[in-house]
């Protein structure tokens, strides 16, 4: 195609559905994931009109020109990239997914990369090059590297410290000139964790704290050989550096990210937000005007009249920028009136938004409508969809969960893949060089030991411009082990979702979750396996491999199993009217129990009229003297919630039963409380069984205050020594020692009556809490049912947490070292080690939507 063919109209990247005139309104239900899309209906209407009414070149043209990639991109020999000395790689025998035509191009053959781009795909005869390392993937699935689109790599800092903590400015709600490169940290864990994941590139966005929160950039994970940030960069934009745009240069973007919604709300409302929108807009349109003004005085040779200097305004160059189409502005927005509004703001100043984002963070009351059917919805109603993590609040190594999840639930596979593929690279402006595998593109290339799609895949090896990343494997880790069969080689099976995503958008994203009493026989056929709790655990109760998997039936009768097996052996227990249900081949196990989030206390965790408010800390706190407890401490069953919509969707997940400590968004008390067990099903608490255990478990914290409770006003966090030098005083205490009722519910868990759960991620804290268990077991002549939740380096002290009969909860499930006591964690196997080691572990998600 020719660069004038690429002239008319606007960018290449209008997502609008075909069929609107007009944005309308996207239902709240939509949130959830990232989508791309363009909100100008005026700029789409007026360029289109402008083109029809004249066809003369615009005066811009140049400039739109240079905006466009090169038609001669993919025939370069070598990449702008490309560090000397690297050998060139051969795959042989892969199963590559492109990522062409639209997603459904697989290739079956070899790939060649060399100087940093892929050199050839398909049957590649012997390489014509000496330095050659050739790589045998036996068929394994090959994919482009993938590219998460929001992330705050570099900016959060891991492990989290006060001096590397860059994510939002207090400076106000306006700062276009703030820039991520300016603060990331090529020291961040984040950048090999995420790697280990498949992920490649990614944009490095600032924080959601300000309206317009700064220029965000497109970056490879690889550290190059010049270590720097500037030199991680994809297509560095020329104000980076103050080089020269050259016409045969590839595409130069800029990028921005914006805010709206509750993130914003330390500078007012959403009428406070949109202001200081229009304000900065029409600041930047009145230098826009003066500049264009200005040039056209020079083009028309009328330098008598041009007294001042070119009009430039530093702090608003990029918002100008963005009026001229030169910046893919990134959009934080959740709810529909925030996506009017942008709507409304786009259209008023003439510019593109060109992806909407968000809708994950579980803990805003914007993002209470989210659904796990937004993708395939979305993709239905033609808006392109992206998906990412906004690492760390989901760990940016399980990018492609993100995608698993979204076919999971309906997104088509091309899709699904494309979501953290070619879908971002073409929003970002850089699909001439990412998201796809053809000659001439960067060579980023995944190899992994299943189908991408499949939960658990996992890369084998990760090249970003041809060069091989580590990717953390200092310990003896089989990748793949176990999944040689040739199922792994397949897309996964899914269920036909279409009911559940009528009922979605029927009831606005909120459909009712009532649970459902089921009082007749119900019998499972297709069934493959049962397993059941036994004396040991988890345990078989019948295989398929033992009979016909077709012929596998369980019947459940009055919530009991009364047969299970092949069909013949239990015909004789079906009555007539048995509902039947066909598992497909699926299987029948127990359900889960939650532990440690905050199900049945906390419905939405920014809004605390959803829950039941702040604890008193006695370390930071006076606690009032009629509760005549100088500890405070409280019971979560007195705070319990029934058919909140969080604690139904676990029931529907599976988690029936959920162990529920009194615990509060962003703070970290000392004594955190009792905890409660209860049943998410359960219609109200006086229903029989809904409480399960009203006292399950004593709960204190031994962590650090991180940063992010710093800035939340959670930093009156007593020292460790301070805080086991109470919890020493309280076990070995005799009466009640002044202490109230704190000091009787301590003396139950040092006599074993009540477990005590300690919330501890350092090793060297544990250490102190395993000797501080000697001591209170030899002095009182107890056994003490010690356990550690969340314990990320509970690996480093595996032997001895064995030896003293102490249990560990590893918690969230997927760690990352995000605080100083984190920071030894082994990211994804702590448990495969602690569990070699003898020692009595689980693992549990540490929020709701985990």
């Amino acid at each position: 195609m020719s660069r004038k063919a690429l002239l008319p109209d606007s960018f290449g990247e209008v997502l609008i559905p075909t069929q609107r005139h007009r944005p309308k309104a996207l239902p709240s239900i939509l949130a959830l994931c990232l989508i791309s899309f363009v909100c100008t209906s005026y700029w789409i209407g007026f360029s289109n009109n402008l083109w029809k009414s004249s066809r003369r070149t615009p005066l811009d043209a140049q400039q739109i020109l240079m905006r466009c990639p090169p038609s001669n991109f993919l025939e370069r020999t070598v990449s702008d990239r490309f560090e000397e000395d690297t050998p060139a790689t051969l795959i042989r025998d892969a199963t590559i997914w492109t990522g062409e035509k639209n997603g459904t191009e697989i290739i079956y053959g070899d790939l060649l990369l060399d100087k940093g781009i892929v050199v050839a795909i398909g049957q590649v005869p012997r390489a014509p090059i000496r330095n050659v390392r050739t790589i045998d993937a036996r068929g394994a699935w090959v994919t482009p590297g993938l590219i998460d689109f929001h992330s705050h790599v570099g900016i959060y800092s891991l492990p989290t410290l006060r001096a590397t903590f860059n994510l939002n400015s207090n400076k106000g709600p306006i700062l276009p000139w703030l820039r991520t490169i300016d603060a990331f940290d090529t020291h961040d864990d984040s950048l090999q964790l995420t790697m280990a994941g498949g992920i490649t590139s990614m944009q490095v966005l600032p924080g959601s704290a300000n309206a317009i929160a700064g220029q965000a950039f497109m970056m490879k994970l690889r550290k190059t050989a010049e270590r720097s940030p500037t030199s991680m960069v994809i297509e560095p934009p020329q104000e980076l550096n103050g080089s020269h745009l050259y016409s045969s240069d590839p595409p130069r973007w800029r990028y921005l990210k914006q805010a709206m919604g509750e993130n914003v709300d330390r500078y007012g409302n959403r009428m406070d937000t949109m202001w200081s929108y229009r304000q900065a807009y029409q600041k930047a349109s009145q230098i826009k005007a003066a500049q264009d003004a200005y040039c056209a005085k020079v083009e028309a040779g009328r330098w008598d009249f041009i007294d001042d200097k070119f009009p430039e305004g530093f702090q608003y160059e990029a918002l100008v920028d963005v009026l001229r189409g030169r910046v893919k502005v990134s959009q934080h927005v959740q709810e529909a009136v925030d996506i009017d509004s942008i709507v409304r703001l786009s259209n008023e100043f003439k510019f593109h938004v060109d992806s909407i984002h968000h809708a994950a963070e579980a803990w805003l009351r914007e993002s209470y409508r989210g659904n796990v059917h937004a993708p395939r919805v979305l993709a239905d109603h033609n808006f392109t969809v992206i998906l990412k993590t906004d690492h760390p609040v989901i760990n940016g190594r399980y990018l492609l969960y993100e995608a698993q999840e979204a076919y999971h639930y309906g997104l088509p596979l091309e899709l699904a893949l494309a979501s953290v593929t070619t879908a971002p690279a073409a929003v970002a402006g850089l699909s001439h060089r990412l998201g796809s595998l053809r000659p001439g593109m960067d060579a980023d290339v995944v190899l992994w030991d299943s189908h991408p799609l499949r939960l658990g895949a996992t890369p084998v090896a990760v090249w970003i411009d041809g060069i091989p990343q580590p990717l953390g494997r200092e310990i003896d880790v089989l990748v793949g082990q176990g999944k040689e069969e040739p199922e792994w080689r397949e897309p996964p099976k899914v269920p036909d979702w279409k009911r559940e995503r009528e009922e979605a958008l029927k009831w606005d994203g909120l459909p009712p979750l009532e649970v459902e009493r089921v009082l007749e026989t119900v019998v499972f056929t297709n069934v493959s396996a049962v397993l059941v709790r036994g004396m040991e655990g988890i345990e078989n109760m019948f295989h398929a491999s033992a009979v016909d998997p077709a012929k596998g039936v369980v019947i459940v009768q009055g919530g009991k199993i009364i047969c299970a097996g092949a069909d013949s052996a239990c015909n004789s227990f079906v009555p007539i009217a048995a509902r039947l249900v066909d598992l497909e081949g699926g299987v029948l196990a127990p359900a889960f129990i939650s532990f440690g989030s905050n199900l049945g206390l906390q419905e939405i965790a920014s809004e605390p009229s959803t829950g039941d408010g702040l604890p008193f800390d006695a370390f930071a706190d006076d606690v009032p003297e009629i509760l005549r407890d100088p500890g405070g401490i409280v019971q979560a069953a007195d705070a319990l919630e029934f058919q909140t919509r969080n604690a139904l969707i676990a029931y529907r997940a599976g988690v029936t039963v959920a162990t529920s400590p009194p615990r509060a968004f962003f703070t970290e008390p000392t004594f955190i409380g009792l905890s409660t067990t209860f049943r998410t099903g359960a219609p109200h608490r006086l229903a029989r069984g809904a409480v399960i255990q009203r006292v399950s478990a004593l709960h204190c914290s031994m962590r650090r205050a991180d940063v992010l409770m710093t800035q939340s006003g959670h930093s009156r966090i007593p020292s460790i020594s301070t805080r086991i030098s109470v919890l020493r005083r309280l076990l070995l205490a005799e009466g009640d020692g002044g202490a109230g009722e704190t000091a009787q519910w301590f003396a139950k868990a040092a006599n074993g009556v009540l477990p005590l759960v300690i919330d501890v991620g350092s090793a060297d804290v544990m250490a102190a809490l395993l000797e501080l268990k000697e001591e209170v077991e030899q002095k009182r002549g107890t056994r003490m049912r010690l356990v550690f939740s969340g314990a990320a380096e509970a690996h480093l002290l595996a032997r001895e947490i064995g030896r003293a009969r102490v249990g560990v909860i590893l918690t969230p499930s997927r760690p990352i070292p995000e605080t100083w006591d984190d920071r030894r964690v082994y990211v994804g196997i702590q448990g495969g080690l602690i569990l070699e080691l003898n020692v009595d572990y689980q693992t549990a998600g540490s929020t709701d939507f985990e």
